[in-house]
Parts: C-alpha cells; sequence; structure tokens
C-alpha cells in the first residue's frame, strides 16, 4: 500500500487515516473518487474563521489550550475536508478515535499497513508510516455528547524520504467532529464525520507549501478519509454479521491488551464479544473481504491460500 508519506507530516494527528487509503487510491476509480472528494472541502478564510470559533478553548486545560492556540497562530496551511459518513455505533467511532492504535493493529493483523502507532502515555502516541514519517500525536481535548463528539489533536512529525530532497518537519492541529443519525434507508446509526486541519511546515512560507505540498496533503486527506470511513463502515458490518470470526481476528492483536480487543469487537458488533466457535475458513473468508480493497491481487491470493 503506498502513498505520499507527506500527508502523515501534516496530519500526524490521524495516521489512522493514511496507510490504509495507499492501495485504493492507485485505482482509477479511486482517483476519481478522490478528486471529486477534494473539490469538496475548502480551505477559505470563512470556512476557517468559523472552525476557530467552534473549538472550545474555554473548556480546556490552560497547558493544552496555548498548544492549540499556537498551532493556529503558525498555521501556513489550513484545509476543512469533505464531510464522510461511517455506518456504524457512536461508540464504535469514539473508541477508535481515543484508541486509534486499536484500528491501525486491525490493519497490521489483516496484512495492508506498515504503519506502527505505539501508546507512549494516556492520550499519547509515537507513530511511523515505514515510509519515512515519524512522529508523535497528543489528544488535546475530548468531547462527547447524545448526538455526536469532538476530538481536537495535536501532532508533529518529520518526514526524510525520496519525495523531499531534505527532512521535512512540521506540526498541526486536528479537530474532529461527528455528529449522530440514523440513515433513512436501512435505519441504521450513521455517523457524519467533519475535519478541520492546521497545518505548519517548518521553514516553508504560504506561497511554496501552497504551490508544492497543498495539493499532495488535499489529495491525500480526502482520499485517507474517505478509505478510513469506508473501511470501518465495512468492519462494523463484518463484527455484526459474524462476530466470532472478527473475534478471531481480534485474537491476533498481540501488541492490543485484551480488553481493548474485546471491546472493539462489542461495540462493532452491537454485541457482547463470546468465544463462540467459528470455522477457521469463515474467520479467513472475512479476513479477505475486510483486506481485498486494499490489497492488490497477487497479496489477496496469498491470504486465500495460506
Amino acid at each position: 500500500m503506498r502513498r505520499h508519506a507527506l500527508f502523515l507530516l501534516g496530519l500526524a494527528c490521524l495516521p489512522w487515516l493514511h496507510e490504509v487509503a495507499r492501495a485504493a487510491g492507485e485505482s482509477s476509480l479511486a482517483r476519481g473518487v478522490v478528486g471529486a472528494m477534494a473539490d469538496s472541502g475548502s480551505s477559505s478564510r470563512d470556512t476557517r474563521r468559523r472552525a476557530v470559533e467552534t473549538i472550545p478553548f474555554d473548556r480546556m486545560p490552560a497547558a493544552e489550550r496555548r498548544l492549540a492556540e499556537g498551532a493556529i497562530e503558525r498555521t501556513t496551511l489550513y484545509r476543512r475536508l469533505p464531510t464522510a459518513s461511517i455506518t456504524c455505533d457512536p461508540a464504535l467511532l469514539d473508541f477508535v478515535l481515543a484508541k486509534p492504535e486499536t484500528l491501525v493493529e486491525v490493519w497490521r493483523v489483516l496484512g495492508i499497513s506498515r504503519l506502527t502507532l505505539d501508546p507512549v502515555a494516556v492520550g499519547q502516541w509515537r507513530l511511523s508510516d515505514g515510509y519515512g514519517t515519524v512522529g508523535a500525536v497528543r489528544l488535546l481535548h475530548r468531547e462527547r455528547g447524545d448526538r455526536g463528539g469532538l476530538y481536537v489533536f495535536h501532532g508533529r512529525g518529520a518526514y526524510d524520504g525520496p519525495l523531499a530532497p531534505k527532512q521535512l518537519t512540521g506540526s498541526c492541529l486536528v479537530v474532529v467532529r461527528y455528529t449522530s443519525d440514523a440513515d433513512a434507508t436501512t435505519g441504521r446509526p450513521r455517523q457524519t464525520v467533519q475535519i478541520d486541519a492546521f497545518l505548519d511546515v517548518d521553514g516553508m512560507g504560504l506561497e511554496l507549501v501552497t504551490r508544492s505540498l497543498q495539493p499532495i496533503i488535499v489529495h491525500s486527506a480526502a482520499s485517507n478519509l474517505h478509505e478510513i470511513s469506508l473501511f470501518v463502515s465495512q468492519f462494523a458490518a463484518a463484527a455484526a454479521r459474524n462476530p466470532a470470526a472478527v473475534s478471531r481476528i481480534a485474537d491476533r492483536m498481540t501488541r492490543t491488551p485484551p480488553a481493548d480487543r474485546k471491546t472493539l469487537v462489542t461495540l462493532a458488533s452491537g454485541r457482547q464479544a463470546t468465544a463462540a466457535p467459528t470455522h477457521a475458513a469463515a474467520s479467513e473468508q472475512v479476513q479477505a473481504e475486510l483486506a481485498s480493497r486494499w490489497m492488490t491481487a497477487d497479496q489477496l491470493d496469498a491470504l486465500q491460500q495460506r
């Protein structure tokens, strides 16, 4: 799975939106979807102003507030991503946002990502994408209500690889909002996600960032959000249909505490995770279904022949 690692430099706070889009972005169909999504985003001054006004600075601890305000003051590139829709229970999305390492671990088990996201403290992670990007992520603020939730992340990252003549470093503030409703056709719970990203690339002015990096960042961000939304929806559907098979996949998440594995499956399936027996073939079929969009044909054949 390959996509520009520069996205993690710009949006290090949301690495779980990065790797899962690499392979899908290589197809012409996916590029068409990404192009349409990128066109519906916004970097306008008015959108940025309204985004800043809705950040709950007054409810953030002093240190976290200063960090967030400083990130906004140093912004060289702002982007509101196109909204995305995820068909899942709000509790599952909230869990994945609070513990993104669990979803990254699912990708590792499925063999569709080289990304690592390691917790170093409560609400703090260390990341590496395996392609030259490393960084640190911190959750500054979190809110959840009856109709949705809000997360404010801060990240700092560095990229050293063939896409840049020298190491690039930068930081960002990412504000994630989601609102809950029900799909009009199926009645299933649906989450509408909106992301505002404020990026600062060290030593690069606005003109250079706009000319050189903005197309890459906007393209990657729109693609990543679309792909992660699709993956979470598919994961929730698979867990609801065959919770025992998804539990078998979760059992292989050796880097994740057992309690978090159980919670992930429970929230995704809508029922208590159990040790109900399931055939290995059924588990492998679910794994192939989840991974197929993000694997090449050869990789998928190798997975199915195990």
